[in-house]
């Protein structure tokens, strides 16, 4: 492996020029009759279906930002949400442009999806809120989108590299999901040499306090001497890298995050965002 992270003093290609969030008129439109005079006296208001156009429910509160798709199903069915005051419990109703829709009483507007990788640098933590005041990546993200992007998965706060963010519920269930398989490229900075018998151990699968770990593959960072490996790993646990190497008595001093399923540093110096490309978006939607 090489190194792989090379900052430059070049911006980023895309910062700012966030897209404008959609807003939705409230239309109140009156109900047909038809639903009165079939209506029996005293039964409750139905709900009234919708034409063939338009969007899921389901989906246009997993573009809103709430969650993925399939939880919004449940959400849903347990009586959640409303449109236009009233209660809609029914799997794929249809949601029109004019419709109001609340989650848990708050109205909610559907927004454009956003993908936008981040390079990392220290000192910032992986949460949209931090009750103690300390910086977030969300901080570096502000001008990227008035969408309501949250990050993917983690990374701790001394650790820098690849953290993408998104609204696309779907999608970030799906890579961090375990039985997912997203690969991930780490350069590892170790206190001292790591010693060829230790990388076997690696190589060949530890047992942790959680169970057994294994990464894909482990070596030396060239012309970067013994103290620097590159360590590419699909598990998802909290904090693994860090805790592999001090299993066998290492600190890890450095860790840099170089790929996150397939999406790589390239022209993202430290601390900048980019957009995804149309491309990346649909690879990423392929992984298996």
């Amino acid at each position: 492996m090489s190194r792989n992270d090379k900052s430059s003093g070049n911006k980023s290609g895309r910062q700012g020029g966030g897209a404008k969030k959609k807003s939705f008129a409230r239309g109140n439109a009156p109900m047909k009759k038809s639903w009165d005079r079939t209506r029996p006296k005293g039964a409750p208001k139905q709900t009234p279906k919708k034409d063939s156009d338009g969007i899921r429910l389901n989906k246009f509160i997993a573009n809103a930002g709430i969650c993925s798709r399939r939880e919004a199903d449940v959400l849903i069915a347990a009586g959640n949400v409303t449109v236009n005051g009233k209660l809609v419990t029914e799997m794929g109703y249809k949601v029109q442009p004019t419709d109001e829709v609340r989650f848990d009483g708050k109205r909610i507007v559907a927004e454009p999806i956003e993908y936008v990788l981040l390079n990392k640098p220290k000192g910032f933590i992986t949460t949209t809120a931090d009750e103690k005041g300390r910086k977030t990546v969300m901080d570096l993200v502000a001008n990227a989108t008035r969408s309501r992007i949250v990050p993917v998965g983690r990374l701790d706060r001394p650790t820098t590299g690849l953290l993408l963010l998104t609204n696309d519920g779907d999608l970030a269930k799906k890579l961090t999901h375990p039985a997912s398989g997203v690969s991930k490229l780490y350069h590892v900075g170790l206190d001292k040499n790591l010693t060829m018998a230790d990388m076997n151990k690696i190589r060949n699968g530890l047992t942790l306090d959680d169970g057994p770990i294994e990464v894909d593959e482990i070596s030396y960072i060239d012309n970067a001497g013994k103290r620097e490996v590159g360590v590419r790993i699909h598990s998802g646990r909290n904090r693994i890298i860090r805790r592999i190497f001090a299993h066998l008595g290492y600190e890890v001093v450095m860790l840099d995050r170089v790929l996150f399923a397939n999406l790589t540093k390239k022209d993202l110096p430290r601390g900048h965002w980019r957009f995804l490309t149309k491309q990346e978006v649909i690879n990423l939607k392929n992984l298996k």
